[in-house]
């Protein structure tokens, strides 16, 4: 049987709070750490163990049991220096893999110094999601892989409507993959009401795209604005 990975999460706000909640779910064993009591009580009827500790105090989060941690998350989000100085003091522990949360360019920037392998930034993430969907309205969703590489949802241009995948020819001409096809269709309930659900498609070569039809594709931003400026 496989070994469940075991995570530390450090900070309980409500991101650190999300994290453990759906490490827990999916089976992860999860050890949340925090420097407020209160918190540290009610997380422990969600997670594996809850230790009450100041992570920015190297002889305390000696004594704290991570000896066995896979993966620690670094969720602190407004105090930067307790944020930085924990990474590096998880960096300092052995802790295999170190994902931090940064607020700032310059936050992220230091935290992979200290030595985050990972860092996210939800602020800049997000902004670039908005600020996408909104210059280019063709794309619904957008999420960043790295500052080149993008996953995106994007309504089919009108130039592919009704015609199969192997005509389009998506990754000969923009480089681009498509992963999944996201579809409306009505139907009818069990009592015969009519009603409309989404179904995903993995399209073969002879499947036909229609004209509401998302497609879900992954590639490079440059060709993803390619994509969506076709006619």
């Amino acid at each position: 049987m496989a070994k469940h990975k075991v995570f530390a999460v450090i900070g309980m706000g409500t991101f650190g709070k999300k994290v453990c909640e759906v490490l827990t779910d999916k089976g992860g064993q999860v050890i949340a750490l925090d420097n407020d009591g209160e918190t540290i009580e009610k997380m422990k009827e969600i997670v594996t163990t809850a230790i009450l500790v100041d992570t920015t105090d190297e002889a305390a989060l000696l004594k704290a049991p991570l000896d066995d941690v896979d993966i620690a998350i670094v969720a602190i989000g407004d105090d930067m220096e307790a944020s930085i100085l924990t990474t590096a003091l998880l960096k300092k522990r052995g802790i295999p893999y170190i994902l931090s949360r940064a607020v700032s360019e310059i936050h992220q920037t230091v935290l992979r110094q200290v030595g985050a392998n990972e860092v996210i930034n939800l602020e800049i993430d997000e902004g670039m999601r908005i600020a996408l969907r909104l210059i280019s309205p063709d794309v619904q969703d957008t999420i960043p892989l790295s500052k080149e590489l993008s996953f995106a949802e994007v309504q089919v241009p009108r130039l592919f409507f009704g015609q199969p995948v192997k005509s389009i020819r998506l990754r000969e001409k923009f480089n681009l993959n498509i992963v999944a096809v996201k579809r409306n269709v009505q139907d009818l309930d069990d009592v015969g009401n009519p009603r409309q659900r989404e179904e995903i498609y993995l399209p073969d070569a002879e499947f036909v795209v229609k004209e509401e039809d998302i497609l879900l594709v992954v590639g490079k931003n440059i060709d993803l604005e390619a994509l969506v400026e076709l006619e």
